[in-house]
């Protein structure tokens, strides 16, 4: 195992929806989450979130700022790691809402807030959008 990877994800609202992909590739395939990837060397954290929105969803997007710090481990069926991730995530605006899933994505959609739990997502997602308020179907505050 290598060290931690850096790694980025956006929160992009639009009218009480949340911008959502589904995984196409390992890690967690075949999971809903946040739009996101990781950072490439020399790359600022602004650069790679703009950049990997762009890539998986079609969007080009303004960041707003930080809004929290998540870590991603996940282990083989023997316990060990296999994925070891240190992601910030951004909330960013869209400059449209015309998607197009892309690169690491099998699907790209926005969903109302209320109905994210009905998506297969990824561990921590709902616990760490709802403690930051973002549940709410707004924007969240920085």
């Amino acid at each position: 195992m290598t060290a931690p990877q850096c790694a980025v994800g956006a929160i992009v609202m639009d009218k009480g929806r949340m911008l959502m992909v589904l995984r196409d590739h390992e890690p967690l395939k075949g999971y809903w989450t946040l739009p996101g990837g990781r950072v490439e060397p020399g790359e600022s954290l602004r650069e790679a979130v703009v950049r990997e929105v762009r890539e998986e969803t079609g969007l080009d997007i303004d960041v707003d700022g930080l809004l929290g710090v998540v870590e991603r481990i996940v282990r083989d069926d023997d316990g060990a790691i296999e994925y070891h991730y240190v992601i910030m995530d951004f909330v960013a605006t869209a400059r449209s809402t015309d998607v197009k899933a892309g690169d690491d994505a099998a699907d790209v959609r926005w969903v109302p807030t209320g109905d994210l739990t009905s998506l297969k997502l990824t561990d921590g997602l709902i616990e760490f959008l709802s403690d930051r308020g973002v549940l709410e179907g707004r924007k969240p505050r920085l």
